[in-house]
């Protein structure tokens, strides 16, 4: 039963060290709590068994520790959980052609003060001053900077 016990809390630990090392980069709880799992299975293993098994055991748990995160970090396993491609594009990118100060359009959307407008048949995302505009509201165009339109409703 010893065994099972000192097994359980070094692996345990071990897994916990792993998680840390690849969810939860940084001290977190979980590599304290594992790394303390670990020891307390060896400090357990010299309690329970003779000095020579628990140098046995230490041993072992540093190599075995070492051979589990040196496959951790060449196989880097967190690839599989990353995100690998980009956005590279932006809002209304290659849109504002057409456009210039004083053209109409009609809002599609509520502009709270964000919304979508069309203009001729292009749906674009404008901003008011910050007024509300309602869906449906002609709305003209009065200020265009660095890809955001600014728009105000014609009354």
């Amino acid at each position: 039963m010893e065994w099972v016990i000192v097994l359980s809390l070094i692996i345990l630990g071990l897994l916990l060290l792993v998680v840390e090392v690849i969810f939860i980069p940084g001290t977190s709880v979980a590599g304290i709590i594992g790394f303390g799992l670990m020891i307390t299975g060896v400090v357990l293993t010299f309690n329970y068994f003779d000095k020579q098994i628990g140098w046995i055991v230490t041993a072992s748990t540093s190599v075995i520790s070492t051979i589990v995160f040196v496959w951790v970090f060449r196989a880097k396993p967190w690839k599989l959980f990353a995100l690998q491609s980009t956005i590279s594009s932006k809002v209304n990118e290659g849109a504002l052609a057409g456009l210039s100060v004083g053209a109409e359009g009609i809002a599609l959307s509520m502009l709270r003060p964000r919304g979508n407008a069309e203009f001729g048949n292009k749906t674009i995302e404008v901003s008011t001053l910050g007024n509300f505009v309602d869906a449906g509201t002609r709305v003209r165009i009065i200020k265009i900077s660095s890809n955001q339109i600014f728009v105000e409703p014609l009354n």
